[in-house]
């Protein structure tokens, strides 16, 4: 399933935290490649699934009954490679990477996708963790794959998701080892996004989600902990494509698994006030 294996963005570049979204869109345009986690802070960032008119009620629906997993941000008009979250951006070339899908098959990972692009998809970007490790870090929680220049893990678990209308599958888990004085501040922050995936779903043993190893991830890279980590898992944009394959829709476009859609809005706008 992990088949492309691009540097991360801030690895390639150390300014890329400060670039603004515009600039980061420009420079996928322009072929930049790999994991977007520490790009543009303080702008959200969104996961990518287009599917073919006919299926999008049932990727909506499967939203709405996993709000954990898929939280809708936007959702375009058919054949629309538009979306109010960033004005001007073309959802075909502004991601690093994509993924095809036929028949629940990966076909390519193009990073462009207007050769595949069809006048029926309609576009779903739903909000993705990356958005919240700001958050994290100010708080004092480290973000180990960002520090050891990797992709962040992300996990297939045993846990299925509520099924809708053809649209069935397990739920993706993202994962971050968390030193456990830092626990409770992992968990505050990032319920304060709910629209990014919000808090976890699950700290500690990983074999109660159905992963036995987290040397081995479904998708991203395996990321070394520090001793006494807390592994720390939150529902993962990737459900979507989990569900892909499950159920085999004739077609459908995704982003590569950490290869994210940066949008002009502002963390602020989804962040809960008066929780603190």
């Amino acid at each position: 399933m992990n088949r492309t294996r691009d540097r991360p963005v801030t690895a390639a570049d150390e300014h890329a935290h400060a670039w603004s979204p515009q600039t980061a869109r420009a420079r996928f345009r322009e072929g930049l490649t790999g994991p977007t986690a520490g790009v543009a802070a303080g702008h959200t960032q969104a996961n990518l699934i287009a599917v073919p008119a006919d299926w999008a009620y049932d990727m909506l629906l499967f939203c709405q009954r996993n709000p954990k997993p898929c939280p809708v941000l936007d959702v375009t008009d058919a054949g629309s490679p538009a979306t109010v979250l960033a004005e001007g951006a073309d959802l075909r070339t502004d991601l690093p990477r994509y993924r095809v899908w036929q028949d629940g098959e990966l076909v390519d990972e193009p990073t462009d996708a207007r050769a595949y692009w069809r006048d029926d998809l309609v576009s779903f970007l739903l909000g993705c963790s990356f958005t919240f490790e700001w958050a994290l870090a100010r708080a004092g929680v480290p973000i180990r794959h960002v520090e050891q220049g990797r992709n962040v893990p992300m996990y297939v678990t045993g846990r299925d998701c509520r099924a809708a209308g053809r649209l069935r599958g397990p739920m993706v888990v993202s994962m971050r080892p968390v030193p456990p004085e830092r626990l409770g501040a992992a968990i505050r922050e990032s319920s304060l996004l709910p629209a990014v995936h919000g808090g976890p779903v699950h700290c500690g043993d990983p074999t109660a989600l159905g992963i036995e190893d987290l040397a081995r991830p479904d998708f991203g890279d395996p990321v070394a902990a520090d001793d006494g980590d807390i592994p720390v898992f939150w529902a993962c944009g990737v459900t979507p494509q989990a569900a892909v394959m499950a159920s085999r829709p004739p077609f459908a476009i995704t982003h590569a698994p950490g290869q994210m859609f940066l949008t002009d809005a502002r963390d602020e706008q989804y962040r809960l006030v008066g929780i603190d």
